[in-house]
C-alpha cells in the first residue's frame, strides 16, 4: 500500500505536464482506476479510512475530528482503531476525484466542510450524488466550489438537499448561467444559508 501511495503521488505530479490527445485518454483511464470503489475494502477498514485512501490517492486532503493538521500523504495515514479517525473536512483542490468515486462518501457521518477547487472531473452528477447521501445531508455545514468548469446550475441547485448547509461559496463557475434563479432556490429552501457568489455574468449575444 505504501508503494501504491508513492506511485500515485508521483503520477499526480506528472499531470501538470502538457497534455496530448493520447495522454488525455491515459489520464482519464488512470483516474478512473484511482476512483474505483472497493466495497470489500470499505467493509474491512471502515468508511472513513477507505474514503481517506480514495481522496489522498486522487490528490485531495482530509482533516479528522479533533485535529488541526491536514492529512495529504497517502503513506502517512494514521493507523489505529477503525472508529478513531473520522473525516471532518475535505479539501479536493487540484484533485482528480470523479463521480464514480463518490460512493466512498456514503458511510461518512461527520463531514462538515467540503472544498472543490480546480477539479477537472467534478460535474453536475457529482454534486447530485453528494446531495443524495443521507449522512451528508445531515452533517455538511460548509461548501466551496471554485473553478470547476463542468459544474452548471443543475448541479449547484441539487445542494439544497443539504439541509444543514450554512455557508456556500460559488466562484469562477462559467457553467452557471442563471445565478438569480439559484439565489431564489436557496432563499426558499435554505433561508439561513450564507450564499457568496463570485460569478461573471454570461455573455449577452447579439449586442455590440
Amino acid at each position: 500500500m505504501m508503494l501504491f501511495g508513492t506511485i500515485s503521488q508521483r503520477l499526480c505530479g506528472l499531470k501538470k505536464l502538457p497534455w496530448s490527445c493520447d495522454s488525455r485518454h491515459f489520464w482519464g483511464w488512470l483516474n478512473a482506476v484511482f476512483n474505483k470503489v472497493d466495497h470489500e475494502r470499505i467493509r474491512d477498514v471502515g468508511p472513513d479510512r477507505a474514503a481517506s485512501e480514495w481522496l489522498l490517492r486522487c490528490g485531495a486532503m482530509v482533516r479528522y475530528q479533533g485535529q488541526e493538521r491536514w492529512q495529504k500523504d497517502y503513506n502517512h495515514l494514521p493507523t489505529g482503531p477503525l472508529d478513531k479517525y473520522k473525516i471532518q473536512a475535505i479539501d479536493a483542490t487540484d484533485s482528480c476525484i470523479m463521480n464514480i468515486g463518490f460512493d466512498h462518501m456514503e458511510g461518512l457521518r461527520h463531514v462538515e466542510k467540503i472544498r472543490l477547487c480546480k477539479c477537472h472531473y467534478i460535474e453536475d452528477a457529482c454534486l447530485e450524488r453528494l446531495s443524495q447521501l443521507e449522512n451528508l445531508q445531515k452533517s455538511v455545514l460548509e461548501m466551496e466550489i471554485i473553478s470547476c468548469g463542468n459544474v452548471t446550475d443543475k448541479g449547484v441547485a441539487a445542494l439544497h438537499r443539504l439541509r444543514n448547509l450554512k455557508y456556500l461559496l460559488l466562484s469562477d463557475l462559467p457553467g452557471i448561467r442563471e445565478k438569480e434563479n439559484l439565489v431564489q432556490v436557496f432563499k426558499t429552501t435554505l433561508p439561513s444559508l450564507e450564499l457568496k457568489l463570485d460569478l461573471k455574468s454570461p455573455p449577452q449575444h447579439g449586442r455590440q
